[in-house]
């Protein structure tokens, strides 16, 4: 097959959909397809272009075996909300020429966000005649309202219109988790559209590991430390400062350490309200490159999963099976009802506690501490199931056979309109 995917986030951006991304198109290729991915200038989560991008309208390059075709995109450190619909406006813009431009595909894939992506991919679609699957990795305009980040009326209005085009427009929409499925089928969506398959880790690559030599304990003096750590987005919809408050909490016992890794803007904002908490157990660390997130993750004792109040119940951070496939206890200050809960309480790897109650955090933390039998088998737990619900292979084969099924609807429709025309 030949295998487009249309995609804002790629390698070598280090969290979010990128890896997955990446992953799944190296993954392909080496099942013998051909994939090219249209994707923006690497800027995430920086929010600027990576030196040796800058100053580009296209660049084309190859990795493992996949072609990358990259585009330019407004993109600004600190954006307004005009700042971000330029940012969706110009790829949607610059990115239609390379896509159309390429080989043609057997399918597109296409994930959202951005959401707008939907408008070009479809117009693909629709030229090449070819499929198109709808990867949601998150349910726009939804989410972004419900956290405040979408007020504005008109936007909402027009971005509830791309949601339906997109679903309209899609010959499948694959999903994370039964919570999208449940939101989808309340909007009309019919249930044979829709297609789960949850978002996936390499448990090849992210194993768990001895913490006795760990090469990230020996860098940060955390030999003697029982390490709780959080790495990934530090955004409106995580609220850290929930962690900061309950590392203040437990800052009487200096055997708990608390490590936050992340971009350097929301570093440099949760380096004042550690200072504002007397939060000085907490040790605030800029993103590691991808070949040291093994020894990172299993650098810990516990991993954070961390959302606000507001976060739609059917939010997924991909951050859940990573931690999971690094064979730590999880603490997860989430919505009860949420997605997120839901998963971590079925793999048996984790402890709820609510959302923004730094109280129950560090209460939760501190039980683990107490009990290192406990922790260990919560490890053991998040492994186990890791490897049974989440090994990238079990996802590769269910994205594959995807493909080939609506490439295969595809050319039974046209060989019954060939049918017709000819009778």
């Amino acid at each position: 097959m030949r295998i487009l995917i249309y995609s804002y986030n790629y390698y070598p951006e280090p969290i979010g959909i990128a890896p997955l991304m990446t992953e799944l198109a190296e993954g392909l290729v080496k099942r013998g397809h051909e994939v090219r991915v249209v994707t923006a200038m690497p800027n995430y989560p920086e929010r600027q272009i990576y030196e040796g991008y800058r100053g580009k309208l296209y660049f084309t390059e190859y990795k493992n075996g996949v072609q990358i075709q990259r585009s330019y995109v407004w993109i600004r450190p600190q954006p307004n909300l005009l700042d971000r619909v330029l940012l969706d406006a110009s790829f949607v813009v610059t990115s239609f020429l390379p896509a159309l431009a390429g080989w043609r595909p057997d399918v597109i894939l296409s994930t959202s966000p951005s959401l707008p992506v939907c408008v070009p991919a479809a117009l693909l679609g629709w030229l090449r005649d070819c499929p198109v699957v709808l990867n949601l990795q998150d349910i726009l305009p939804e989410a972004a309202v419900h956290v405040g980040l979408l007020k504005n009326k008109l936007l909402i209005k027009v971005f509830a219109g791309l949601e339906k085009f997109a679903y309209r427009t899609a010959s499948k929409i694959s999903v994370i988790a039964d919570g999208f499925v449940e939101n989808l089928l309340s909007k009309g969506i019919e249930s044979s559209k829709i297609e789960q398959i949850p978002n996936w880790v390499d448990v090849n690559f992210i194993r768990p590991l001895s913490k006795e030599n760990n090469p990230f304990r020996v860098a940060h003096n955390l030999n003697s430390k029982f390490v709780v750590q959080y790495s990934g987005n530090i955004a409106l919809t995580q609220g850290l400062e929930t962690v900061v408050k309950a590392a203040s909490v437990l800052r009487h016992i200096p055997e708990i350490a608390f490590v936050i890794v992340g971009e350097a803007k929301g570093l440099q904002r949760l380096q004042q309200y550690c200072l504002d908490c007397g939060a000085d157990n907490v040790l605030l660390l800029p993103f590691q490159p991808r070949e040291h997130l093994p020894q990172m993750l299993a650098a810990a004792d516990v991993g954070l999963v961390v959302q606000k109040k507001n976060v739609i119940s059917f939010n997924m951070p991909s951050k859940i099976q990573v931690l999971l496939a690094s064979g730590r206890a999880l603490v997860a200050s989430v919505p009860e009802n949420g997605t997120a809960a839901r998963a971590i309480r079925q793999s048996g790897g984790g402890v709820i506690v609510p959302p923004e109650d730094h109280e129950a955090l560090a209460m939760a933390i501190l039980e683990l501490y107490k009990h290192p039998e406990k922790v260990k088998t919560l490890g053991y737990n998040s492994r186990q199931y890791a490897v049974e619900q989440y090994a990238f292979e079990h996802a590769l084969n269910h994205y594959e056979n995807l493909l080939y099924s609506v490439t295969a609807d595809s050319q039974a429709i046209e060989s019954k309109v060939v049918s017709k025309q000819e009778v």
